[in-house]
């Protein structure tokens, strides 16, 4: 399970998020703590009085909502029963038990999960200490919860390292723009408040993944020098499709000034993850000298990473971004190293160089280094460069080449 918490200072614009995914058929009331009338005879503004009573309690304190999500691995299926018991042990060992508090269950993306909106200003008027709540009270209460719940560890080897962000169809354009803004705004809101990303281009390079993209237009255009932001669907080629959407439209307001706000402290997070990513990387350029790009994607795919090239009219790879589905992390080869940069991977991937009449040489054990894995197998192939950087000689148009052995000269003692 993996908790996250938002702080923030309108409980009204949580709820009417949460509420705003229940009538669109996304999400369900679950569970209302604290709560004297019963869940299906409240109304929106029962729900925000509740909380405002609350708050009047100090309005010198103006941080004051918590909008949290509990998410679970993709694998496992929780009963609404469930999912309540979870909830109320969770908010009992984050100090939140005597609160009031909403429980939605969401069904927007392809894991289960609920979001829990409530508030830290209590009865007495005293408010709920927020410093670190993530760090020092969350994440040892998630983890008592896994235990409790027998439920996947968000650490262990069995949770499922590929995002559970579904991908929008591209034929929902046909249906209209109230299901195109949503599905698109399902995939950004996810996006940009799992995933660290430094640039509109790293976002995108995250987005594409689940067939959205972000636009600020050409450099020329009032949008672009304004600082605006649009989101569109894209199809498996990457052509946008139906009308494109104001950033400002969408609930959490994603636009280019707000992300912009978020690349440093994204910039800072994401370096604890990047050995990791790295590791995984090696563990499967190491398996090759040699490599088609499709199998390269495949194996790297395995491993939570999707790698994304930058090419320019006539194909050719100039650039490259690893995005670590696993960590929700995304570098450019270059920031992770000189060995991951395009020009690198371009050294290995043999796709333009398997043409009719190339050869290459097959690869003799006694050539290879000892610091270097074995080839899988006796039939892996080293392109002729690699094997005059093995024997420190040079050729011409890849002709034959012969070491010749050093005669010794007669009559002369050293």
């Amino acid at each position: 399970m993996v908790a996250k918490i938002k702080i923030g200072k309108s409980i009204r614009g949580i709820l009417h998020y949460n509420e705003q995914k229940v009538s669109e058929g996304e999400a369900n009331l679950i569970l209302a703590s604290g709560f004297a009338v019963d869940i299906d005879k409240m109304n929106f503004e029962n729900k925000v009085q509740r909380f405002k009573h609350l708050t009047e309690l100090k309005p010198s304190v103006k941080t004051n909502a918590l909008h949290i999500s509990l998410n679970f691995e993709a694998t496992e299926k929780i009963d609404n029963t469930k999912m309540q018991q979870i909830a109320i042990r969770y908010m009992e060992l984050l100090g939140f038990g005597e609160q009031p508090f909403l429980v939605y269950r969401h069904d927007d993306v392809a894991h289960q999960h609920i979001h829990i909106a409530t508030t830290s200003i209590q009865r007495d008027g005293k408010s709920i200490n927020l410093h670190n709540i993530g760090r020092d009270i969350s994440e040892p209460a998630r983890k008592l919860i896994e235990k409790d719940f027998n439920l996947v560890v968000a650490e262990s080897k069995k949770y499922k390292p590929h995002s559970a962000i579904k991908q929008v169809n591209p034929d929902i354009i046909s249906y209209g723009r109230i299901p195109t803004k949503r599905a698109i705004s399902n995939v950004v809101n996810a996006v940009v408040e799992n995933y660290k990303f430094t640039s509109i281009a790293e976002l995108n390079a995250i987005l594409k993944q689940f067939n959205v993209v972000a636009d600020r237009g050409a450099e020329e255009t009032d949008m672009f020098q304004k600082k605006g932001l649009q989101y569109s669907i894209v199809d498996k080629e990457g052509n946008k499709l139906g009308v494109p959407i104001k950033a400002s439209s969408f609930y959490g307001k994603p636009t280019l000034r707000s992300l912009e706000k978020k690349f440093d402290k994204n910039n800072e997070n994401r370096k604890p993850y990047k050995q990791d990513l790295i590791g995984r990387i090696d563990s499967v350029l190491n398996k090759f000298y040699y490599v088609t790009e499709s199998t390269l994607l495949s194996e790297l795919d395995r491993q939570g990473i999707n790698l994304v090239f930058r090419r320019n009219e006539q194909g050719f790879r100039f650039g490259a971004t690893f995005i670590d589905n696993v960590n929700k992390t995304v570098f450019n080869g270059s920031d992770l190293g000189k060995r991951y940069s395009a020009k690198s991977i371009n050294d290995i991937i043999g796709d333009d160089r398997l043409k009719p009449g190339f050869q290459f040489s097959k690869a003799k054990q006694s050539d290879i280094p000892h610091d270097l894995p074995a080839p899988n197998t006796t039939a892996h192939l080293i392109a002729p460069n690699y094997l005059e950087n093995l024997l420190g000689k040079t050729r011409d148009d890849f002709a034959p080449f012969f070491v010749s052995k050093k005669k010794k000269r007669k009559g002369i003692t050293r």
